[in-house]
């Protein structure tokens, strides 16, 4: 082989490397592009962490720390939501669809108008474990159709869980349990179409028909109930129909009469509790099962 094929061998070589090498920028920039969060979504979550103060008594886990205080306080091209402590985005589309602030210090009011509703690829929302200040519920949930997992359970809501949390028809997991002020009945859910597996009212003040309740929720694997003051005499048959069910805590309420023989019904349960359920019969003697 002469020197000039050598040469052209060679040159053909580096185009071919440039040439990839080209592309392969090309498509990280792509890529970095894709999942860089959208300036809407960057604004609404600095004014979410604007209408709140950190309080650490909001607070009471140990391990509680605000994970809004490091979010950029400045809006900037090189801004990006999806790297936030707290923020989940989806890595084709860039849209932030998971917010966990749970134990987060939050202390305020969320009302309607809040910038959070304007999240609405939202798939999962924990603010479980902060301060909201007796707030209610605010209608506005109605904007996250997507929401998968939603954890609002020890965070001080109060008054009654607006209708529109029923219509969320891809809602699997719902946790409201430990706001002692949440108050009404709880929303009626599509029997036919709610794909809800687990639902946590424990240490709520809802008017709850336990019969009532079940018969929407085929699929349920999780129901937490305790301390809701639920008074039905005997326990409804319709319970043994939740064949699904894995965990079930009914404890600290006021029904009557003996464990009734449907339970055997739920095979796959692993985990049941009718702790200080003192008005049944006499023959239970060990309180957790």
């Amino acid at each position: 082989m002469g020197f000039s094929s050598l040469c052209l061998t060679f040159v053909s070589m580096y185009i071919l490397s440039i040439f990839v090498l080209f592309h392969l920028v090309v498509a990280n920039s792509l890529q970095s592009y894709t999942t860089a969060c959208h300036d809407d979504e960057i604004s609404a979550l600095l004014q979410f962490k604007q209408s709140f103060v950190i309080n650490t008594s909001a607070s009471g886990y140990k391990g509680a720390y605000p994970k809004t205080a490091s979010w950029n306080s400045a809006w900037n091209q090189t801004s990006n939501c999806c790297s936030w402590d707290g923020v989940e985005c989806d890595e084709n589309t860039g849209h932030v669809i998971g917010l966990n602030l749970s134990s987060s210090y939050l202390y305020g009011f969320i009302n309607p108008n809040n910038s959070l509703f304007r999240l609405v690829h939202l798939q999962s929302l924990n603010l479980a474990d902060n301060d909201f200040n007796y707030s209610q519920v605010p209608t506005s949930i109605r904007n996250f159709p997507k929401l998968r997992y939603l954890n609002l359970s020890c965070s001080v809501f109060s008054g009654v869980v607006p209708f529109e949390i029923s219509q969320l028809s891809e809602l699997s997991s719902l946790d409201l349990s430990e706001n002692p002020d949440l108050t009404g009945y709880f929303p009626k859910f599509n029997a036919s179409s709610s794909p809800l597996m687990s639902l946590k009212l424990s240490f709520t003040s809802f008017l709850i028909n336990l019969s009532s309740l079940i018969e929407d929720f085929d699929s349920l694997k999780e129901l937490h109930v305790s301390e809701c003051n639920i008074s039905e005499s005997p326990l409804p048959f319709s319970l043994g129909n939740l064949r699904h069910l894995t965990y079930l805590d009914l404890s600290s309420n006021n029904f009557n009469g003996q464990i009734p023989s449907f339970l055997k019904n739920l095979t796959q349960l692993t985990y049941l509790s009718l702790f200080v359920l003192i008005r049944l019969s006499k023959r239970m003697r060990r309180p957790r099962y």
